[in-house]
């Protein structure tokens, strides 16, 4: 049955399939000319008449720059509005100064062309606006300034030019004068600490009409043609120099393939396929979107397929970093061959086949695939932990196993002390200091996590692994076998289309290696959950991945996984089972 789809009443009220049946209209054909119009005709006007702006009019442009776009929304920009002679006749003085100190600095010629033009209107205009921006929020309250610290002052700049297109459209001119020392400027202001200006605007009604800039028309300077500050996908290779650190050798014989996200047409097609469901839109959260994502991948993406529960034994062991013997290992990798540990009971229960690879357990694992290690390998702080014809081989092993099947594929790894080849390894590939990676781990005590910070500063003053590493001389410099063989069952995984769903902090380090090889690869990740691990949430921060579930589960083997993976699952088949709606009528 198709029911009719539930319109808000509030917010928007059109539907993905209204959307996609005319994208542009959204369009306002009756005003697009005008707006053309005035961004061509916008003119830095520096002559003005000096009769009054109405209030009204004042006010309409004023309400143009507060209808600007902010960074999370934080309109820090305010506008000091000054009409009295004094502070005009002040702020005269300052800029004259600023433009005799910035003649000083150019040659003879140059300079003289500078004092020549009018710069300013500060005491012709009826009006100066000196836009001043906010910024005693702290970056981190608020949306967007965390990684871009200065986006306030870029809202600020958006606000002037609403500003200054309002005017041209209501015949106003408006110049903007930047011949200030701020500091000078914001005394006579009075302005507080932590609020900066961005200049001087003056606005009145024009004593000019300049077809052109007015620099362009003193011979200042042209109009750079637009195909000259259009770029395509990167920056000019030839201005760039090399990223990658060179000191050491990438492993021969292993061809990364080239990995396509999903086409934008199937990434649309999928959110508008949830969009005709019987219920809000996202209604699930971080489920939805995860789902989203997973969707645009293809029929049948979300369900169950294999996990792939690798395992090996570490030299680090020597370094009595782990609170347990070594034979654990292999005794967890012998009862999940017949289906008895707890990874391979999770991966049944959420109907996943176990496939169980040896790539290095001490005492090789009857039943199990053998994908082991043929040359030495090393405890990390004397050694490289994989040659690198070794980490060629296991990854090019794991790309066969990710690539067959069909359904999710969940990581999952055994290995007694790998919790301190993946601390050593993040804190390589992420450029973190050993305090930042090394948690108390499985049964560990204060002196045991004593004893691993030593060995991952060990192993990174050794290599001198940074995040501009290769990715695979980084997997033999501080990894081990599960890693590499993991690593390939990602990239394996992605190239055929299925969702890679991740563990805990051994499982999720292969996914950010492949994604460091092939960038697409982000696009397969699921973040099964956030472990204890302590660099574990860096990890997933730095692939942009928020977990499924957040249980501080320490077990390994691929229990977390699994348990995201039959989550994911359900809700495939929720959506498949849910009423679909028709569009409005």
């Amino acid at each position: 049955m198709t029911w009719q789809r539930p319109v808000p009443t509030i917010g928007d009220p059109t539907s993905a399939r209204e959307r996609a049946g005319d994208p542009a209209a959204w369009a306002l054909p009756q005003d697009a000319a005008g707006l053309y119009a005035v961004i061509d005709a916008r003119r830095d006007i520096r002559r003005f008449r000096p009769d009054p702006i109405p209030d009204e009019v004042l006010t309409r442009i004023l309400t143009a720059a507060h209808h600007a776009p902010s960074v999370g929304h934080s309109q820090p920009w305010r506008f000091i509005l000054v009409t009295e002679d004094a502070t005009r006749e002040r702020a005269e003085v300052m800029a004259d100064r600023c433009r005799l100190r910035q003649a000083a600095g150019m040659d003879p010629e140059s300079a003289r062309r500078l004092l020549d033009l009018q710069l300013d209107g500060l005491r012709e205009a009826p009006v100066g606006i000196v836009v001043a921006c906010d910024r005693r929020t702290p970056p981190g309250g608020v949306l967007g300034r965390a990684t871009f610290p200065d986006a306030d002052l870029w809202s600020c700049a958006t606000a002037i030019e609403n500003l200054w297109l309002a005017a041209r459209a209501e015949g106003l001119g408006l110049g903007w004068v930047t011949l200030f020392e701020p500091d000078e400027l914001a005394t006579m202001l009075h302005l507080p600490a932590g609020v900066e200006t961005l200049g001087w605007l003056c606005v009145g009604w024009p004593d000019e009409r300049p077809p052109e800039p007015g620099l362009q028309r003193a011979g200042w300077s042209r109009r750079a043609p637009l195909e000259s500050v259009v770029l395509h996908e990167r920056w000019p290779e030839e201005d760039l120099a090399s990223p990658t650190d060179h000191r050491h050798a990438a492993p021969r014989g292993l061809a990364v393939p080239r990995i396509h996200a999903p086409s934008q047409r199937h990434v649309v097609a999928a959110r508008d396929e949830a969009d005709e469901l019987l219920t809000p839109p996202q209604s699930l959260g971080v489920l939805d979107r995860v789902a989203d994502r997973v969707s645009a991948l293809g029929p049948g993406s979300t369900a169950p397929g294999t996990l792939v529960l690798v395992g090996a034994d570490h030299p680090v062991h020597v370094h009595h970093i782990s609170a347990y013997e070594q034979r654990v290992t292999g005794d967890i990798m012998a009862a999940a061959v017949i289906g008895e540990a707890m990874g391979a009971v999770a991966a049944r229960t959420a109907g996943l086949v176990p496939v169980v690879v040896d790539a290095g357990v001490l005492v090789p694992v009857e039943g199990a695939i053998a994908v082991r290690p043929a040359g030495r390998r090393g405890d990390l702080v004397t050694d490289d932990a994989l040659e690198p014809a070794d980490v060629a081989l296991l990854v090019d092993a794991g790309r066969a196993l990710g690539a067959a099947g069909s359904g999710t594929v969940a990581l999952g790894e055994v290995g007694v002390g790998n919790t301190t080849v993946a601390s050593a390894l993040a804190a390589g590939l992420l450029g973190l200091g050993p305090d930042e990676v090394v948690g108390l781990g499985a049964g560990s005590d204060a002196a045991m996590v004593d004893r691993k910070r030593a060995v991952v500063a060990g192993a990174l003053a050794r290599t001198g692994v940074t995040p501009r590493t290769d990715p695979l001389v980084a997997l033999g410099c501080l990894g081990g076998p599960e890693f590499a063989v993991l690593t390939g069952v990602v990239l394996g995984a992605a190239q055929a289309g299925r969702a890679v769903i991740l563990d805990g902090l051994a499982a999720t380090l292969p996914g950010l290696v492949a994604v460091r090889l092939e960038p697409a690869v982000s696009q397969y990740l699921v973040a099964g959950q956030r472990s204890r691990e302590q660099a574990h949430a860096a990890v997933l921060a730095e692939l942009g991945l928020e977990p499924l579930l957040d249980l501080r589960i320490r077990s390994g083997e691929g229990v977390g996984a699994c348990l995201a993976a039959g989550l994911l699952a359900s809700v495939g088949t929720i959506r498949a089972r849910t009423g679909r709606t028709a569009a409005r009528p």
